[in-house]
């Protein structure tokens, strides 16, 4: 099914010219994914359409006449011409999730090879924003946070998923005959949430993990409440705390020094996010280091020793340890709770 052996070579520059933006999102169209891939676009399609559970809305969809056209006037190559030469239908626009989730459905030497490449790119084009984020705002900074952690949820459950699988049930045939595990491609997916300590990765009780993820995991373990203790709060610890449920409480204490969080930017959070309500009170200046504090007093109640804030989450080496002897703890957090609210700035 695969149309020739040369492999085209995925990087910045030439990935760069093959992602266009529609419906607010950027993608990437079929027919140069199937290219990417050494697909015929007909044949790259029926791929996806016999997975097509896996592709939600959000993952993929289909270009209007209309959006179609924009582009075409926008980008006029030739590539982009040869593209819509002789289909019936509009192209297909995969987001990023739906590139990711592409992993899952095209098998093969060559694929595996071409998805690393496909998120190497993604990751370094993100990690150039985010090292250089004065050149945007902040408001855009934080569109582009909550994409980032959208993308890093959305790995993780892939991850999850293939990890679970057992091997006797995970062997799949590939389109050339070949078998292929699906524990090797979860072992592909795990190279990116550990391998050496770099930046954007922390310690988690001693094991290296992608930022994003580690807040993840520990902000899920909660089902009533979440206490962050945090002087140096801003955009990012917002945004690591969106996927948390509207029925778990949480409370950020802190007394927002340094530049600190702004409320219009807490405003345009609550307007993206409706029904994520947070509360803020003070630390009354005597906490220097920074806790997470998971269902306390419940008998789910895990308290964690963050060596930084979550707003650097990665960009520095630091270490997140669960704290075992929690008792002296029990009359400092009563009190925190006891705080009067922060007022942002």
């Amino acid at each position: 099914m695969e149309k020739s052996d040369e492999i085209m070579v995925v990087n910045q520059e030439n990935l760069t010219n093959k992602i266009y933006l529609a419906r607010g999102q950027k993608v990437m169209l079929d027919f140069e994914l199937a290219e990417i891939y050494g697909y015929e676009t007909k044949t790259f399609n029926q791929q996806v359409k016999n997975n097509i559970e896996k592709f939600d809305e959000d993952f993929r969809f289909q270009l209007t006449k209309e959006e179609w056209e924009i582009l075409r006037s926008k980008f006029l190559t030739s590539k982009l011409e040869y593209g819509s030469g002789g289909r019936r239908y509009m192209p297909y626009a995969f987001t990023e999730q739906g590139i990711y989730m592409l992993m899952t459905v095209l098998k093969g030497e060559r694929a595996i090879r071409q998805s690393k490449a496909l998120i190497r790119t993604f990751k370094e084009m993100k990690d150039y924003i985010v090292e250089n984020q004065g050149l945007i705002g902040q408001r855009e900074f934080l569109q582009l946070s909550m994409q980032v952690t959208n993308n890093v949820v959305e790995m993780q459950g892939l991850r999850r998923d293939l990890i679970n699988v057992e091997d006797k049930v995970a062997e799949v045939v590939d389109t050339l005959g070949n078998v292929v595990q699906k524990s090797d491609l979860s072992n592909f997916i795990f190279d990116f949430s550990k391998v050496q300590l770099k930046r954007g990765y922390l310690l988690l009780n001693g094991q290296p993990v992608e930022a994003n993820i580690a807040y993840n995991d520990i902000y899920g373990l909660a089902k009533k409440s979440i206490y962050i203790v945090d002087n140096y709060i801003g955009i990012k610890t917002l945004v690591l705390l969106k996927e948390i449920s509207p029925s778990v409480e949480i409370i950020i204490f802190s007394d927002n020094v340094g530049k600190g969080l702004h409320n219009v930017e807490y405003q345009d959070f609550c307007r993206e996010y409706p029904t994520r309500k947070i509360k803020f009170q003070k630390t009354g200046t005597i906490f220097h280091d920074r806790y997470i504090v998971i269902d306390w007093n419940t008998e789910n109640q895990r308290l964690y020793h963050c060596g930084g804030s979550s707003k650097d989450a990665g960009k520095r080496i630091t270490t997140i340890s669960e704290v075992v002897d929690q008792f002296v703890y029990k009359d400092l957090i009563a009190g925190l709770l006891n705080n009067p609210i922060l007022n942002l700035r």
